[in-house]
């Protein structure tokens, strides 16, 4: 399966949008407004519904957060036109919650070919759990239930790997006996072939100029098929856009 993105594509895939402590995406302000640069006005997508809030009150989250760095931030459910709306987005923001719930809508509504389009043009991307989910080769690894049917585990693959947001590693003298994190993207790749970054809470990918960099405070965990799990850590991973 062939990755999409461009020289010209500039995509932030963040582990989770709040960590312990903190408000809605405040502990990456920095960084968004880095991000976003001179641009001033976000289309945020909320179809992924965490817990099956309103498209309004799920927007509400994002608008709150980005206020205090002058971003304004807009739904696409409030244009008539949601292709349109992404055509002409000055950036882009796809919020987490439900995986499949999120690809599903993407495909009805026909928006992944032109949300592709937009970031391979340059317009800047932003994903957060389930947002980051979709910039990957599949959606295959996501942590969500199944709760709707998507057309296709194919979303946007602008990225050559998956990806597995909220990492978890086992828990030392635990009793559980179900699988870990890591079991399940070993049994992924029984079926597989593509690598699996593991992302831990409060950290990030950045990709740029055709640099790919893990942010945060964390180092993540590669998956690769027929290979022991490693762990890399922050800085130029680029190695992973192959």
């Amino acid at each position: 399966m062939k990755a999409y993105h461009s020289e010209r594509s500039k995509i932030l895939m963040i582990s989770t949008s709040k960590i312990y402590g903190s408000e809605y995406m405040e502990y990456l302000l920095d960084e968004l407004q880095d991000f976003m640069g001179e641009r001033k006005s976000l289309l945020f997508i909320p179809y992924a519904q965490p817990g099956g809030i309103s498209y309004d009150e799920y927007t509400s989250y994002p608008q709150k957060a980005l206020a205090p760095i002058g971003i304004e931030v807009k739904g696409i459910h409030e244009y008539a036109d949601p292709m349109k709306a992404i055509a002409e987005a000055e950036a882009i923001f796809v919020g987490g919650g439900n995986t499949f719930l999120l690809t599903k809508t993407l495909y009805e509504l026909e928006l992944i070919e032109p949300l592709r389009a937009a970031v391979v043009a340059g317009t800047p991307y932003m994903g957060s759990s389930a947002g980051s989910n979709i910039t990957g080769l599949s959606i295959g690894t996501t942590n969500d239930m199944p709760i709707v049917y998507p057309p296709s585990f194919h979303a946007l693959t602008l990225v050559p790997f998956n990806i597995n947001p909220h990492y978890l590693d086992p828990v030392p003298d635990s009793k559980h006996q179900g699988e870990t994190r890591e079991t399940r993207i070993n049994e992924f790749h029984c079926q597989n072939s593509q690598p699996v970054i593991g992302i831990r809470e409060g950290s990030w990918l950045r990709l740029e100029n055709n640099r790919l960099e893990l942010k945060g405070p964390h180092s993540a965990r590669l998956f690769e098929a027929a290979k022991a799990a490693r762990e890399i850590e922050p800085g130029d991973i680029s190695f992973l856009l192959g």
